[in-house]
Parts: structure tokens; C-alpha cells; sequence
């Protein structure tokens, strides 16, 4: 790239970029049709995370819609301090790219397997910031779908950000309220690798609202709490029953606002679930006395006292990605 176009990109913002404009390094993500690559803009140095994904396999798979709704919700939620922003989008012959943020301190499920339970105001703050983000992106008429730890990214701060919108559902004013009919749309076979965060509604009636990702809420919870997955079984089918049937205990011995927590959101009445209504109930529950929704993102997170992994890895096939 020349002096003279990474001057004009660092002088013009808005400029459309392209491939061009960054140097692409190691892969930090890889998905069936897509990786997820530190890269530099050329320009300022930034670091960005950069999602790239392969148009024939968009097109071969059918995938065209998911791709289109993942970057109209990044689009539409990136105010949110809790959320991945998408900064830049662009496309070459052969793949789409996605500018992300760079989160260098990695996903919640690192820090649980590390950890098992985390500390109790790591507990308190991050559920916090997740329901924050989740009732945004209610407000804003989108349904994750796809909850759990993988999804949940830690930022430079150790602010929590939530990203992978592909599974995602943008409401309409034809489905907003009653739950929309996924029978001919979804199976219980495309939960593989999140059947534990699986809403019962959706395995009995195939139909979701928002509710099924506060139902997701609570299984998140449990497995900070606890240490375990609330209905992991031996296969996907005996978790199914499991949740369909409310197959779980909460140890005796656990905090009283957390079994309150967990309680008001695993259960089968959906329009039932803790903040159904409004944000002001995960704002006024027992779990989040004496925390200032309003400044989170301005907070110091508590520690995790767990050292950050190690993102990406060398990786020279990430050059053939591009060819």
C-alpha cells in the first residue's frame, strides 16, 4: 500500500476500505465458513479482528440470509458498550470481511474452565453487564438465539462484549409479540455445541421470543455459580429431556440471590421469566443490590485473578485464505 492512500485512509475515516488496507496476521477464530483474523490497518496501526467468510460457501450452503442479518445487527446495536462494533465492511471476489474490534483477553468460557465458579463480584458484575446488553438488544427488536459462553468476549478493559449474530432473529412487527413458528426455519439438530443453552419452548412448540435468550441468561449463571452445565447430560437428546422437563437442583449450600436469580429464569412460563417486562427487573433484583447500571462500562471490572489467554496462534495458512 502506498504513503499516499494510508494517508488518505488515515485522513479520511469514512473512506471505503479494502484487503488492501490492513496486514493480516494470525487466525484467532475459525468458523465452518468463515476465520476471524488479527489484522493492522495499514494506516494508523490499529489492530482489528477481522471476520472473513468465504462467499462460495455462503451461496453453497444457503447461508445468505444469516450473513445478511449478522451484519444488520452489528449495524443497528454497536452504541452499546457491551457489544461487538463492526467498524468497516468490504468484499473481494472470493470473501466478505467484517472489522471488528480486537478483544484480546478472550471468551467467558476460557475463564470457567479455568476457574470452574468465578469469584463472587465477577459473578455480580458480568451478569450485570449481560443483562444490560441483552435488554438492549431487545429494545432494539433482535434475539440473540446463540447465548452462551463462546459468545460472551472480554475487551482490553475486561469489560464483557457480546458478538456472533448469525443466529440471530430480527423481529417484526408480525412476530414480535406472539413468538415466531421456527418449525420450517430451525431443528433441534442446528443446537449441536449449544444444546445446553436450548430454551424448552423451542424444543416443545418450535417458537421463541426474547425470552429464550434470558432462559440462556440463567443457564450462563448457573454455570458461573455452580461450575456446571444445569443440564448437561450424556447426549443431546437426554439434555433435551432435561430441559423440557426442568431436570436440575441447585446445591443447597449456594447464595440465597442466586438461587432467586436462577430460579426466576429457568422456567417453562417464558412471559414469566425475570426481565420478560422490562429492564427494571434485573435493575431491581436482590442479586445486583448497590450496582450503577447507568456507569458499568465506566466501572473497573473485578478480578478474575486468571491470567488472560494466549489469542491466535501461527498460522501460515491464513495467506490461503485469501487466494
Amino acid at each position: 500500500m502506498s504513503t499516499d492512500t494510508q494517508s488518505s485512509a488515515a485522513s479520511n475515516p469514512l473512506r471505503k476500505r479494502t484487503k488492501e488496507d490492513f496486514e493480516f496476521g494470525k487466525v484467532i477464530g475459525e468458523g465452518s465458513y468463515s476465520r476471524v483474523i488479527q489484522a493492522k490497518e495499514l494506516s494508523n496501526s490499529k489492530l482489528f479482528a477481522v471476520k472473513v467468510l468465504s462467499k462460495s460457501f455462503i451461496v453453497k450452503e444457503k447461508k445468505i440470509k444469516y450473513v445478511n442479518v449478522e451484519k444488520e445487527c452489528l449495524t443497528k446495536l454497536g452504541r452499546h458498550p457491551n457489544m461487538v462494533k463492526m467498524h468497516y465492511t468490504f468484499q473481494c471476489p472470493r470473501n466478505l470481511y467484517f472489522v471488528l474490534d480486537y478483544l484480546p483477553n478472550g471468551d467467558l468460557l476460557y475463564y470457567l474452565i479455568k476457574l470452574k465458579t468465578l469469584p463472587p463480584a465477577c459473578i455480580k458484575f458480568y451478569l450485570a453487564e449481560l443483562c444490560s446488553v441483552i435488554s438492549y438488544i431487545h429494545s432494539k427488536g433482535i434475539i440473540h438465539r446463540d447465548l452462551k459462553p463462546e459468545n460472551i468476549l472480554l475487551d482490553d478493559k475486561m469489560h464483557l462484549r457480546l458478538t456472533d449474530f448469525g443466529s440471530a432473529k430480527i423481529l417484526t412487527s408480525n412476530n414480535k409479540e406472539e413468538g415466531e413458528d421456527v418449525t420450517k426455519q430451525e431443528s433441534t439438530s442446528s443446537f449441536v455445541g449449544s444444546a445446553c443453552f436450548v430454551s424448552p419452548e423451542l424444543l416443545k412448540e418450535k417458537k421463541i421470543d426474547r425470552s429464550t435468550d434470558l432462559w440462556a441468561i440463567g443457564c450462563i449463571a448457573y454455570r458461573m455459580m455452580v461450575g456446571e452445565l444445569v443440564f448437561k447430560s450424556s447426549n443431546d437428546y437426554q439434555t433435551f429431556q432435561n430441559i423440557i422437563n426442568l431436570n436440575f437442583t441447585i446445591p443447597e449450600e449456594l447464595d440465597s440471590d442466586y438461587k432467586l436469580f436462577i430460579n426466576q429464569l429457568l422456567i417453562k412460563d417464558s412471559k414469566a421469566r425475570l426481565g420478560y417486562n422490562s429492564f427494571e427487573e434485573f435493575k431491581n433484583h436482590s442479586l445486583f443490590s448497590g450496582i450503577d447500571f447507568d456507569t458499568l462500562h465506566k466501572q473497573t471490572p473485578p478480578s478474575m485473578d486468571c491470567p488472560p489467554p494466549k489469542i491466535g496462534e501461527d498460522d501460515s495458512d491464513s495467506d490461503e485464505f485469501f487466494k
